[in-house]
Order: structure tokens, then C-alpha cells, then sequence
């Protein structure tokens, strides 16, 4: 919700631009609000992870389910602590060179390591999926149900699609950064709606359309009913298919 704000306020940050170029008000607002946007729908990203470890199974993880939230909330806050800085500088940096190259060096600091982060993730998220496939016949009753439940592979495939969405949109902005403030990519309209506001769009919608609320209710403690006692989660509603 906060990263879908986030990016709604940029934009018109950016409208204000399109009517009047020297907007310094506008100019802060776009610049601050659509670089910080990504890293907030990204936490929403994490925090499934813990709940998906949970019930699947904490043995196939190297890290215990409930550090995950910590460790990616705090490389997510440098992340936006780099980036909101940066986009301050280089917000109210108007004609000083100087202070404008190193909000920029800031800003793009802040992108990389969050496209670090991402990457982190997906690996960490690789490897818990790797051992669970490998370990399938081993997994508890309601954790063999809920990974053949149509609802959670659902989800599932929603928040892939988010963490690509988010991820190409931190590599497209490294590469508009990188070429400084005047390089064809920062002046391509087109390919800035696509590759930022696209792709921001994308995970939201995905997020959204396909909540925990009714996907993964494990997620959102609904429907407990004393399930396994080592994940503290149940599948009330879906039901192992019986061997014959």
C-alpha cells in the first residue's frame, strides 16, 4: 500500500513537471517518491517468505523463518535510507554540481543494493524451494496439500512475478542513472512508463489481485485449527489426497 502511494504521489510529481519544467516542488516529489517506491512494495515481498517457511517446513530452511522479515526489512531500510538521501540532495541541489553528483552517487548506491538484496532473496528462496522439492515425499500431511492447492501456487506464482517486476525496474533505473541527468534513457517517456511505472503497477496488481487473505490464508492466521505443532500452521480447507 505504502510503495503503491509512494509511486502514485511520484507521478504526479511528474505531471506537475509536464506543466511547468522549473517545478522545483515537483521535481522533489517525483525524484523522492518514485525511487524509494520499489523498495516498499519489495517488503511486502518478504515478509511471505517467513509464512511460506513456516508452513512448508523449517528444516528446509538455513535460516529460521522468523529472522527473514529482519534481515530483508534492514537491507531494505539502507536501501531507502540511501535513496530517500540521495533524492533529498539531489532534490535541492538546483545548480550545485557538486551536491547533485553525489545525491546521484547516493541514489544509485541505494538501487544497486537493493537489486543485491532481490538477488539475495531469490536465492535464499531457491534453495528452501530446492530442498522441498527434493524432500517431497517427506513433508508433513498439510504442507503436501497446501503445495497442490491451485489457490497457493497461485500466489506463489503472483509474488515471482512481483520480485521479477521489481527487480527489472531497479536494473532499468541503474541503467538511467548511470548515463547522469541529460542521457537519452532519462529523456525516453515511453520506456520510463513501461520499465518504471510498469512494472511498479505489475507487482501491485499481482499483490493485490492475489492477497493472502483468500491465496495463502496460513499466511494471515485464518483457519487455524492446531495443525502442526512445529509451524504453528493447519490446511482446514484443503485435504490430502488419500493413497490407494
Amino acid at each position: 500500500m505504502l510503495g503503491a502511494l509512494a509511486e502514485g504521489l511520484g507521478y504526479v510529481g511528474r505531471a506537475m513537471l509536464h506543466y511547468n519544467p522549473y517545478s522545483t516542488i515537483g521535481f522533489e516529489i517525483q525524484i523522492c517518491c518514485l525511487i524509494m517506491a520499489p523498495a516498499l512494495i519489495a517488503a511486502g515481498i518478504y515478509v511471505t517468505l517467513k509464512h511460506i517457511v513456516l508452513a512448508l517446513g523449517q528444516q528446509y530452511s538455513y535460516i529460521k523463518a522468523s529472522y527473514y522479515p529482519w534481515i530483508f526489512y534492514t537491507m531494505d531500510l539502507l536501501c531507502l535510507l540511501l535513496q530517500g538521501v540521495g533524492g533529498g540532495i539531489a532534490a535541492t541541489a538546483k545548480t550545485n554540481v557538486t551536491q547533485l553528483t553525489l545525491g546521484s552517487n547516493l541514489m544509485m548506491a541505494g538501487i544497486v543494493w537493493q537489486v543485491v538484496n532481490l538477488l539475495i532473496f531469490g536465492g535464499v528462496v531457491g534453495q528452501f524451494a530446492r530442498d522441498v522439492y527434493v524432500n517431497r515425499r517427506d513433508l508433513s500431511d498439510s504442507a503436501r496439500a497446501l503445495t497442490r492447492d491451485t489457490r497457493f501456487r497461485l500466489f506463489l506464482a503472483a509474488v515471482s512475478t512481483a520480485t521479477v517486476a521489481v527487480f527489472i525496474r531497479c536494473v532499468y533505473r541503474i541503467a538511467e542513472m548511470a548515463g547522469g541527468w541529460a542521457n537519452p534513457i532519462m529523456r525516453n517517456e515511453p520506456e520510463f512508463m513501461v520499465l518504471d511505472g510498469g512494472m511498479c503497477i505489475i507487482a501491485v496488481l499481482v499483490l493485490t489481485v492475489f492477497h493472502p487473505g483468500y491465496f495463502f490464508p496460513q499466511m494471515v492466521g485464518q483457519g487455524q485449527k492446531g495443525g502442526a505443532k512445529e509451524t504453528g500452521y493447519s490446511t482446514p480447507d484443503i485435504e490430502a489426497p488419500r493413497e490407494k
